[in-house]
């Protein structure tokens, strides 16, 4: 998810602008009327008003420019800060985690991974770059929970139906094949393991023990704080609260070589990453460039946070097996969001983050970038959590005074899996965005892959998939 918009039970109705993204049909709160010069691509701008000098004057060279502080674009960037001696800089309309990256549940998962598909080696070499990062804190003497909110608590892929079932027996079969831990099992020893929960005796689960996840708002800030160590010897710069507007072209080759954002202009000497999750494909669109379209669209999603939360214990990371199915959506799906602008589905997640809340989840729908809350669809959450927790249905929602709703807007794709490369005819032009709901958990990965591109590495994973070129 793409954005991220924190409601308490009395939400502000004028939340800040400075935390909405770079696109959309606010856009111009945030980007003042700039007359182009003749290297400027299309910004919308009365004709009248001059170029402005002091702009022109506050550039800044760098060899990479990510446009995107989510998890995605601040990894890219670590990722070249670490390994190779390039310079850095990031811009952003809002601030870093103001997106879908501080939406989420942290997860870090296996269990709801598809062996075989597009993404299944990117989500491995992920979680191996994950699982590397903590230990490395650890090596440190840090806490990796103090530190990053990360927790190895295993996840349960949890199925109520005969044919849910035989899905997750298979699923377990394939995993312990491909070399992960993974384990069935059956409603007594899921009872066992999470006294809370009732499936009924027909009832059972994937265990996968060595799932983990993370709190992405400390995750974030430990990247962050690391990025900010290059800054001294002029290797990283960030731009927060400052869209991007507009690319520049070469006047001698043509080529695109900065990013013009409200308050400066980036110049990109090797690349210029665009990594702004729902909004990359309009923001794209609005540059005006000869290139593909990216079908990028925004999918909405709730959670249910309820702070200081009692009444249940969780031991693991829980999510029902209909989860699988909803996350990717169908064509027919697409083409009845653009019609309706509404296709809504309702998954149990839950969660226990850093700070002890129970995080209670999911709804995906395409309803734009709308970030109202819907009270309904918080009542639906509540109660199909209450199908697998009988004590919940003896709570009633409106008693619940500590809580928040967490809305972000997922980068879907239509073929369910991230655009990750060069854009065809714009070859210093990357794209890394569409992960859906994998952002956080594919993020390293996509970094890592990413900065191969750039430099010209071999890549560790094939990333043939996730080029843009003849899928759309």
């Amino acid at each position: 998810m793409e954005s991220i918009y924190l409601h308490s039970l009395n939400p502000n109705p004028n939340p800040n602008p400075l935390s909405r993204s770079t696109s959309g049909p606010w856009r111009s709160r945030f980007a003042p009327n700039l007359r182009s010069s003749n290297r400027l691509l299309r910004i919308r701008r009365p004709r009248s008003l001059a170029p402005p000098l002091a702009l022109q004057r506050r550039s800044s060279d760098h060899d990479v420019v990510v446009v995107g502080a989510g998890i995605v674009g601040l990894a890219i960037a670590r990722h070249l800060l670490l390994h190779c001696g390039l310079s850095v800089a990031v811009a952003d309309a809002g601030v870093p985690c103001s997106g879908a990256t501080g939406a989420g549940q942290g997860y870090v998962w296996m269990a709801h991974k598809t062996l075989g598909s597009d993404a299944w080696q990117l989500a491995v070499r992920s979680k191996q770059l994950w699982e590397e990062m903590a230990d490395g804190v650890a090596r440190e003497g840090l806490d990796p929970q103090h530190i990053l909110g990360w927790k190895k608590t295993g996840s349960l892929l949890i199925g109520r139906s005969a044919e849910e079932l035989t899905t997750l027996e298979e699923r377990v079969k394939v995993f312990t094949e491909a070399g992960l831990r993974a384990e069935y099992l059956s409603s007594s020893s899921l009872s066992s393991m999470e006294p809370a929960l009732e499936v009924g005796k027909e009832g059972g689960a994937a265990f996968l023990p060595d799932d983990c996840q993370l709190d992405a708002h400390q995750t974030v800030s430990f990247i962050e704080k690391r990025n900010k160590s290059f800054a001294p010897e002029g290797r990283y710069a960030e731009f927060y609260n400052d869209p991007a507007i507009g690319l520049l072209r070469s006047d001698r080759s043509g080529a695109i070589e900065a990013v013009q954002t409200s308050e400066k202009i980036l110049y990109g000497k090797k690349a210029i990453v665009i990594a702004a999750g729902a909004w990359s494909g309009s923001l794209m669109r609005s540059f005006d460039v000869n290139a593909p379209d990216v079908p990028v669209k925004p999918r909405k999603g709730h959670l249910l946070v309820l702070e200081n939360f009692n009444e249940i214990k969780l031991n693991h990371g829980l999510m029902e097996a209909g989860y699988i199915d909803h996350q990717v959506g169908t064509s027919s799906d697409s083409a009845t969001a653009d019609s309706e602008q509404t296709l809504l589905s309702i998954s149990m997640t839950a969660t226990i983050d850093a700070k002890g809340n129970l995080v209670l989840g999911s709804s995906r729908q395409f309803s734009g970038f709308c970030r109202e809350v819907d009270e309904s669809i918080i009542k639906r959450i509540w109660d199909r959590a209450g199908e697998f927790f009988p004590t919940l249905r003896t709570i009633s929602l409106d008693s619940l005074r500590k809580r928040q709703i967490r809305i972000g807007h997922r980068p879907y794709m239509p073929d369910g899996k991230p655009v990750i490369g060069p854009v065809p005819g714009l070859p210093n032009i990357l794209l890394a965005t569409g992960h859906e709901g994998s952002g956080l958990s594919l993020a390293l990965g996509t970094a890592e892959m990413v900065a191969d591109m750039i430099l010209g590495n071999s890549p560790v994973v094939d990333c043939t998939p996730f080029s843009i070129r003849g899928r759309f």
